[in-house]
């Protein structure tokens, strides 16, 4: 499952075996209102989960939501990269986002029509950047935004599921590692890591799954 906005390019450069794995991405649906719980959410997903007892595999947002998926079918594994797996893992800006509610005047605009901010970005590299989630940000409706981000900060989750791995960078500035605990660390790796060090993760999979 990919991250927030994001469809399953942002997987494209992973490289396994496709003798031994059989891939299915999952894509984001429209939710049902903007109160939807994200159980329910998650509940509507299961028509694209094709096998029993998979490994659920999911990034950032996404990795909430294979998450919640687990609940309802009998996950072999689930595998989060760049993600959180409760509450406590949240940076203290989303708990107050949370408290005070800000999260609701998110400018979704910013997403919606990101190709006419493209010029606010100066600098090689932060241009660079505006040009990967460009491509990769491709569910751009507002109800859709403005549901995610509210589910993100509203996620309760306290206990962890059995057989959650947790794979994330050292650099994340969206979900700082010091809050995180329990996860396999890759040096340098930023929130888009699946994009900029997918081989290392490739790897790290392959290996998870072996053992």
């Amino acid at each position: 499952m990919p991250g927030l906005a994001a469809d399953s390019k942002v997987f494209e450069n992973l490289e396994f075996d496709t003798n031994r794995y059989r891939l299915h991405y999952l894509s984001w649906i429209m939710p049902l209102s903007s109160s939807e719980s994200i159980a329910s959410y998650a509940s509507r997903l299961l028509h694209q989960v094709k096998e029993e007892n998979p490994v659920l595999i999911g990034v950032s947002f996404g990795g909430i939501i294979v998450q919640e998926l687990a609940k309802f079918v009998a996950a072999k594994k689930v595998i989060i990269i760049s993600s959180i797996k409760h509450q406590d893992e949240l940076p203290i800006r989303f708990k107050f986002a949370k408290k005070t509610k800000i999260y609701k005047l998110f400018p979704t605009k910013l997403i919606e029509n990101f190709e006419n901010y493209l010029g606010l970005f100066l600098g090689k590299s932060l241009r660079k950047r505006a040009e990967l989630y460009k491509k990769y940000l491709s569910v751009r409706n507002k109800e859709y935004l403005h549901w995610s981000i509210a589910s993100i900060i509203k996620w309760e989750q306290t206990k962890i599921r059995e057989n959650t791995v947790h794979i994330h960078g050292t650099n994340d500035a969206v979900f700082p590692i010091k809050k995180i605990k329990n996860v396999i660390k890759i040096q340098g790796g930023t929130h888009i890591m699946i994009l900029t060090k997918a081989k290392k993760i490739s790897k790290l999979i392959d290996t998870i799954l072996t053992c």
